[in-house]
C-alpha cells in the first residue's frame, strides 16, 4: 500500500511540474482584458444575485457559478457567430457570456416582466434564440440530448454551426447522456460535450459516485474522444475550446471536454456544503482562482496595474446594481401571462 501511495505521489508531482512548464497560450492586452472582464461579470452579477435571494428577492431554486467562471468564458471565446449554447440550471454565468444583458437576467431572477422570459422562467429556465442560449434546464442531464439536437439541426440544415451542451459531473451519470453520446456518435453530429467537473455534483465527490473518475474517457465505447482540460484557467479552456469547436465543425463528429473546476458556494442557495471543509475551499480560492489568475498576469505582463483593473471592477459593479434596481423597480407579470406562450399554433 505505502509503495502504491508513493507512486501516487510521485505521478501527481511530475505532472504538476510538466504542467508549469507547459508553454502558456498565447494572448494579449484587449484579450485578457475581456476575458478578465467577462469572469468578473460573472463573478459579482453571482454575489449579487446570493445577496439577492438572502433578501426574499429571488425565490425558489439559485445555484450560483462562482468559481467556474474560466469554463464559460473560454468556450464563448472560442465559438463563432451562430454557433449555439445550451446548459444546466446553473446557467447565468452561461446567459451573460452569451452578451445577454445583466438586467434582463437578473430581473428574470426576481421573476419581474422584465426579465429574458418575462419573469416566468426563473433562475433556471432562460432562454434567448437572438443569443443562441436555449436555455437552463431544471431535469438533469435533459440538456444533453437537446444540445444533439440542435447539432442534428445543424447538420440538416448545413449551416455550418456547432453547438455546445453543458453538464455537471453528476448529470455525467445519466442514462441519457449515454443514449445521447451514441447517438452524436453515429450521425457524426457537431456538438460538444462540456462536462463541468466541480468535483461534488449535488453533494457526493465524484470519487464516491463514479466507477470512473476521468469523465472524459465515458465517450470511449461510443469512440468519441475526451480531453481533460484545467477548467480554471480561462487560456486553456479557450485552446481546447477551439479545437473541439473545430473537430466538430470538420464533420469529424463530436467531442467530450471535461472541465476540471471547481464552485466555491453550495450546490445551491440551501446547501451548507457541509461536505467539505473550509480549508479546501480556501486552499482553492488562494492558489487557483481564474479571476486572481487573469489578473496577476495582465499585472506581469505589464498590461495592467492596480488602479485601472481596481476601475473595471467599479464599472462592473456600477452594472450589477444597475441590474438589480432594474429589477426590483420592474413590475411582475401580470396573471394572463400565465396563458402565454404554452401552445403554438400551427
Amino acid at each position: 500500500m505505502r509503495y502504491l501511495t508513493a507512486i501516487y505521489f510521485i505521478s501527481e508531482l511530475m505532472r504538476g511540474i510538466m504542467a508549469k512548464k507547459a508553454k502558456s497560450p498565447k494572448t494579449n492586452k484587449a484579450e485578457l482584458t475581456d476575458y478578465y472582464r467577462d469572469m468578473l461579470l460573472i463573478r459579482r452579477f453571482e454575489e449579487k444575485a446570493g445577496q439577492l435571494y438572502g433578501m426574499g428577492q429571488i425565490a425558489g431554486f439559485c445555484h450560483l457559478y462562482i468559481g467556474q467562471e474560466a469554463v464559460v468564458v473560454g468556450m464563448r471565446h472560442a465559438m463563432k457567430e451562430g454557433d449555439q449554447m445550451i446548459t444546466s440550471y446553473r446557467d447565468h454565468g452561461h446567459m451573460l457570456a452569451c452578451g445577454m444583458t445583466a438586467r434582463g437576467v437578473m430581473a428574470e431572477l426576481t421573476g419581474r416582466i422584465g426579465g429574458y422570459s418575462r419573469g416566468k422562467g426563473g433562475s433556471m429556465h432562460m432562454f434567448s434564440v437572438e443569443k443562441n442560449f436555449y436555455g437552463g434546464h431544471g431535469i438533469v442531464g435533459a440538456q444533453v440530448p437537446i444540445g444533439a439536437g440542435l447539432g442534428f439541426a445543424n447538420k440538416y440544415l448545413e449551416n455550418g454551426a456547432v453547438s455546445l451542451a453543458f453538464f455537471g459531473d453528476g448529470a455525467a451519470n445519466q442514462g441519457q447522456v449515454y443514449e445521447t453520446f451514441n447517438m452524436a456518435e453515429l450521425w457524426d453530429l457537431p456538438v460538444v460535450f462540456i462536462i463541468e467537473n466541480n468535483q461534488y455534483a449535488m453533494g457526493t465527490s465524484v470519487e464516491r459516485s463514479s466507477a470512473e473518475t476521468e469523465l472524459y474517457k465515458r465517450g470511449i465505447s461510443f469512440g468519441i474522444e475526451g480531453v481533460q482540460v484545467n477548467g480554471m484557467d480561462v487560456l486553456a479552456v479557450r485552446e481546447a475550446g477551439k479545437k473541439a469547436i473545430k473537430h466538430a465543425r470538420d464533420g469529424k463528429g463530436p467531442m467530450i471536454l471535461e472541465m476540471k473546476t471547481y464552485r466555491y458556494r453550495g450546490h445551491s442557495m440551501s446547501d451548507p456544503a457541509k461536505y467539505r471543509t473550509r480549508d479546501e475551499v480556501k486552499e482553492v480560492r488562494e492558489e487557483r482562482d481564474p479571476i486572481d489568475q487573469v489578473k496577476e498576469r495582465l499585472i506581469e505582463e505589464g498590461w495592467a496595474d492596480q488602479d485601472s483593473l481596481k476601475a473595471i471592477d467599479k464599472e462592473i459593479k456600477a452594472i450589477v446594481s444597475d441590474s438589480a434596481d432594474f429589477a426590483l423597480e420592474s413590475p411582475e407579470p401580470d396573471p394572463s401571462e400565465l396563458y402565454t406562450d404554452v401552445l403554438l399554433e400551427a
